[in-house]
């Protein structure tokens, strides 16, 4: 990743909260979520790219077409705003707002725009 990007945006998950949940709990402790933030930070920091942990609210529920707030359950997989009419997988809608995000910090390239690459349709 370090060698392939200029910018790295995460969430700024709170371990904590996730193993208490039942529903989140296995996910984030079997894929160590910690370690491998500090990870992806340690190699980063040598190779000098930044990093930008982003915190994690409505990063799924906010649409990244229009802004719009389109709640949904955890097991609904794919977003659908009923504003704009965008269908994506919620993962990577959320990963748009994540970059977003990421960008507005003084860290990252304020005033940036974004741009998309075509991301497969979800039907």
């Amino acid at each position: 990743m370090v060698e392939e990007y200029d910018l790295i945006a995460i969430e700024d998950l709170v371990l904590a909260f996730m193993n208490r949940n039942r529903h989140l709990a296995l996910s984030s402790l079997d894929t160590g979520f910690g370690v491998f933030r500090q990870m992806l930070e340690y190699k980063a920091e040598s190779a000098g790219i930044s990093v930008i942990a982003v915190k994690p609210a409505k990063t799924s529920q906010a649409c990244s077409e229009c802004g719009s707030i389109v709640p949904k359950d955890l097991s609904v997989r794919v977003h659908k705003c009923p504003h704009c009419g965008l269908v994506l997988d919620r993962d990577v809608n959320a990963a748009r707002n994540i970059l977003t995000l990421a960008l507005q910090t003084p860290l990252g390239r304020s005033g940036q725009p974004v741009t998309w690459a075509a991301a497969p349709g979800v039907g």
